[in-house]
């Protein structure tokens, strides 16, 4: 891994400085709205719908992979104007998804140091009060949940790439008091391996999104055994097969791991997850696939509906074929349900939180933060920051916002990644990037 700290970056981070106090960005709609990170700036709209997509053009393969740069000295996220950015912590070794526990404290998986991190700010603070690591010798944790939901949870999940396990909690743990308790096992772990979790707030229902094996199948074999007709009667719609068989979806489960049942298809990777506090729908974002084209096909963010089929690996944003697969499920056409919010292909959505907390301003009431990793597979760069998905009434208009920028040094290098978001107890928004392993407290106000 190559990190160099650049006068060029500090320079750019600078003037990138002075364009997030411009307000008031025209909306982007259509090809406007296929840019890349020198347009990205907090207040850049962008509408994009299902009528945008462009044609795939086949095998399309951009590897464009970003170099890691050190953070320049003096550079964080850059934010609306009104708001700041302060470092909570740096030199973790991957931090990935970080959850709020109803205490206040910071859950971070630390996912490639097989271990779970506890942050207790102190309070009005980025300053950590006590710090500690919760749970280790894990195996690539991701998802994180506190069980039951509310102020009092007995439990906290955490997703393996393999297994879902828990831990005995009680209010205020710093430290796991037990081993880990086995409740869903042999998952399929290879090529996409971020398992989320996620809890119905009734509490009977435990969520876990996981990611396809590959690309677009191409190992999972041409025909199910038995034939394909009779797998369509006898599977949930869309339902893969073979290598992929189980994956690409959102399955449920019963709190105590039994109960197994497939809520959605098609979901290439959900890698991040969700309940919308506003109607107790189960939101995932999901990481589409490659070498169709710079733009092809979007990444999305989508509630979660029950027996939909979204696609992957036959179809994609409605029924769009993947001319790879031509021809290969005539019966699913018509049979794709369209995700709620497009953003820009190659992105690299990896988590969401709904914003309910009382530091922002009031209009961030009920919208969504979604964190983008960032692109490989697109000539420029796109993704690299956080975005704010736009509600109305409980409903998503389809725009969404550019709200922390600021990751990229230049076309060949990047300091950081953005991959988890959470609302902290006292409404700030916890921003977590595993290109130097930092994680943030962005606050609006003085």
């Amino acid at each position: 891994m190559i990190r160099i700290a650049g006068l060029a970056g500090i320079v750019w981070l600078l003037a990138s400085g002075a364009f997030a106090q411009q307000a008031d960005r025209p909306l982007l709609t259509g090809e406007k709205a296929f840019g890349d990170w020198k347009a990205d700036r907090p207040g850049m709209r962008r509408l994009i719908r299902p009528r945008d997509l462009p044609s795939p053009r086949i095998g399309r393969l951009a590897s464009n992979a970003p170099g890691l740069g050190d953070r320049p000295e003096g550079a964080m996220p850059i934010v609306p104007p009104g708001f700041s950015a302060e470092l909570v912590a740096s030199g973790i070794d991957n931090p990935r998804v970080v959850r709020v526990a109803p205490n206040g404290d910071l859950f971070v998986a630390d996912s490639e140091a097989n271990r779970i991190r506890v942050y207790r700010l102190a309070a009005g603070s980025a300053k950590p009060a006590e710090k500690s690591i919760f749970a280790e010798g894990l195996s690539q944790p991701y998802g994180i949940a506190f069980y039951p939901p509310g102020d009092k949870p007995q439990w906290i999940y955490v997703a393996n790439s393999d297994s879902v396990v828990r831990f005995a909690y009680r209010d205020g743990d710093l430290e796991a008091s037990g081993e880990p308790e086995t409740i869903v096992e042999k998952i399929p772990a290879s090529h996409h391996w971020t398992r989320d979790i996620a809890f119905s707030p009734d509490g009977k229902t435990l969520y876990l999104s996981v990611g396809s094996g590959s690309n677009v199948g191409e190992d999972m074999g041409a025909r199910p055994k038995g034939g394909l007709e009779e797998w369509a009667r006898s599977q949930p719609l869309g339902a893969a097969w073979g290598s992929e068989a189980g994956r690409a979806d959102v399955l449920a489960f019963d709190p105590d791991g039994q109960n197994r049942r497939m809520v959605a298809t098609g979901l290439r990777n959900c890698s991040g997850m969700t309940v919308q506090p506003a109607t107790g729908a189960l939101w995932c974002v999901v990481n589409e696939r490659d070498e169709l084209g710079d733009n092809v096909p979007f990444e999305y963010a989508t509630a979660v509906k029950d027996g939909a089929f979204y696609g992957w690996p036959w179809y994609y944003i409605g029924s769009n074929e993947d001319p790879r697969h031509k021809g290969a499920r005539p019966d699913l056409a018509g049979k794709v349900t369209v995700p709620d919010v497009l953003m820009q292909a190659h992105s690299a959505p990896l988590n969401i939180a709904f914003y309910e907390g009382g530091n922002f301003p009031a209009d961030y009431k009920g919208d969504a933060f979604v964190a983008l990793h960032g692109s490989w597979n697109r000539n420029v760069r796109s993704g690299y920051k956080v975005v704010r998905l736009k509600f109305k009434d409980g409903k998503p208009t389809g725009e969404y916002e550019d709200f922390a920028t600021g990751f990229v040094i230049s076309d060949d290098e990047v300091w950081g990644r953005p991959v988890g978001v959470a609302v902290a107890k006292d409404g700030a928004l916890i921003l977590t990037e595993d290109g130097n392993g930092t994680i943030w407290r962005i606050t609006y106000g003085g």
